[in-house]
C-alpha cells in the first residue's frame, strides 16, 4: 500500500524548481493532448509559446492579458499568506468594473481628464465593497470565506446583466446588452501609439514593489503573515485575527475591482455581459504559480496570459476549442500541486500491518523510528513558506 511519509527537511532549492518542473509535465501532457486530438504538437507548442512573443505587437497584447492577472494575484497573495481563502476575486473583479462604468457613463464632451482617476478609484472602492461584505460575514457570523465569495461572484454577475439588459442598456444599442461607449475622456491613457497597453501595466509594477514592501519591510505586512502561519503565536503576540482578515480581503478586493476598472475603461471601452473573462480564477494560479511572491507573481502572470492567447490562437487556427486554454490552466495547478507534494512527502510502499505499526500525525515517535507517515487518502499540506521566498 503506497503511503505519503513527511520528509524530515524539504529541499529548498526543489521549492523554487517546483513551478518550472510543473511548466515542464504541462508542456509533455500537452503534446500528447495534441497528439490525440490528431495535431502537429510542434505547431500546437508553437501556437502557445511561441506566437504570443514572436513580435512586438504580440507582446504588447501580452502585457495587455497580463496586467489584470498580475494585479488580481497581488491581492489574493496577501489574503492567501495571511490563511484568508478568497476564492471570488471574479466577482470583487465584476463589481469594480460596474462601479467604474458608473462613474464612465458620467462623463460628457466637455468633461476633463480628472475623470480617469475617479474611475479607478470607484472601481477599487466596488471590489473593496464586494470584498468587505465576506469579511463582514466572516467576522460577524463565522461565515466560510471559501462559499460566501465564490456564491458572491454569481451575484456580481447577476448584477452586472441586470444592469446591461435593464437601466444601462444602450438605446442606439440596436438591442446588444450593453451600455453606449465611453467617452474618449474616460479612455485609460495608453503608453505608446499602436498599442493597447495602458497605464494599467505601470500601476501594475507599482503594486508589485508596494506589496514586497508591505509583506517584507512593514510591520503589519509581518503580522498578516504570522497569522497565516502560525493563528496560535500570532494570537499569543497580540496580533489581531479581525484586523488581519478585513485588510486582506479590503486588499484583494480593492485590487480585483482595479483591475476591472481598467478593463472597462481600457480594452473595452463599455460595460458588456463579457466583462467576466475568468480573471479572477485564473489569477488564483498566477499567486499559486508565482509562490505568493510579488516577484514570482510578474512571471507567472505572463505565462498564464500566453495560455490565454494560445487558447484562442488554438481555436482560429487549428481548429480546437477554446476551452483549451482552461485545460492547460488545470494542467499547470495539479502539476504544481503534484510537485510541491513530493516536495514535503516522500511516496512509500509497505503492507498493511507496517502502515499500522506506522505512527500518524500528532503522535510521538520514539528515538530511532522513521518519519511521521500518512495514508495516501490524506490530505497533505503544504509546508511552510519562508519569508520573501518564492
Amino acid at each position: 500500500m503506497l503511503r505519503l511519509e513527511v520528509r524530515p527537511q524539504p529541499s529548498a532549492r526543489w521549492g523554487y524548481a517546483s513551478p518550472l518542473l510543473a511548466l515542464a509535465i504541462t508542456v509533455v501532457v500537452g503534446v500528447i493532448l495534441f497528439s490525440l486530438l490528431g495535431k502537429d504538437p510542434v505547431r500546437g507548442l508553437q501556437v502557445f509559446f511561441w506566437e504570443p512573443i514572436k513580435s512586438g505587437y504580440a507582446l504588447s497584447e501580452l502585457m495587455v492579458k497580463a496586467t489584470p492577472l498580475m494585479i488580481i494575484a497581488l491581492g489574493l497573495a496577501v489574503c492567501f499568506r495571511s490563511n484568508v481563502w478568497n476564492i471570488g476575486a471574479e466577482g470583487q473583479y465584476v463589481i469594480g468594473a460596474v462601479f467604474a462604468a458608473g462613474v464612465a457613463l458620467m462623463a460628457g464632451p466637455g468633461t476633463g481628464g480628472w475623470i480617469v482617476p475617479a474611475i479607478l478609484v470607484a472601481g477599487v472602492v466596488g471590489g473593496m465593497v464586494w470584498g468587505g461584505i465576506t469579511a463582514l460575514l466572516r467576522d460577524r457570523f463565522n461565515a466560510n470565506e471559501i462559499l460566501v465569495s465564490l456564491m458572491l461572484v454569481y451575484v456580481a454577475i447577476q448584477v452586472l446583466n441586470f444592469l446591461v439588459y435593464g437601466p444601462w442598456k444602450d438605446p442606439n444599442g440596436y438591442n446588444f446588452p450593453q451600455t453606449k461607449t465611453f467617452e474618449a475622456v474616460t479612455q485609460i491613457p495608453r503608453l505608446m501609439q499602436g498599442s493597447r497597453v495602458n497605464v494599467g501595466l505601470l500601476l501594475a509594477l507599482a503594486g508589485v514593489a508596494a506589496v514586497w514592501v508591505f509583506l517584507f519591510r512593514t510591520y503589519s505586512g509581518f503580522a498578516q503573515q504570522v497569522g497565516g502561519l502560525a493563528p496560535a503565536a500570532a494570537r499569543y503576540a497580540g496580533f489581531s485575527s479581525r484586523k488581519a482578515l478585513w485588510i486582506a480581503l479590503l486588499i484583494s478586493g480593492g485590487t480585483a475591482g482595479l483591475a476591472g476598472a481598467l478593463e472597462v475603461a481600457g480594452p473595452i471601452g463599455q460595460l458588456t455581459p463579457y466583462v467576466p473573462a475568468g480573471y479572477g480564477f485564473a489569477a488564483i494560479i498566477v499567486a499559486f504559480v508565482g509562490r505568493l511572491h510579488p516577484v514570482g507573481i510578474v512571471f507567472s502572470a505572463i505565462l498564464m496570459s500566453m495560455f490565454y492567447i494560445g487558447g484562442e490562437l488554438a481555436q482560429s487556427r487549428l481548429g480546437l476549442s477554446k476551452s483549451l486554454t482552461g485545460v492547460f490552466q488545470g494542467l499547470l495547478l495539479f502539476a504544481l500541486l503534484a510537485c510541491d507534494t513530493l516536495i514535503a512527502y516522500r511516496v512509500r510502499w509497505s503492507t498493511p500491518a507496517a502502515l499500522r505499526a506506522t505512527p500518524l500525525r500528532g503522535q510521538h515517535l520514539q528515538p530511532g523510528e522513521a518519519g511521521t507517515a500518512v495514508p495516501v487518502e490524506g490530505t497533505a499540506r503544504a509546508q511552510p513558506r519562508s519569508e520573501g521566498g518564492l
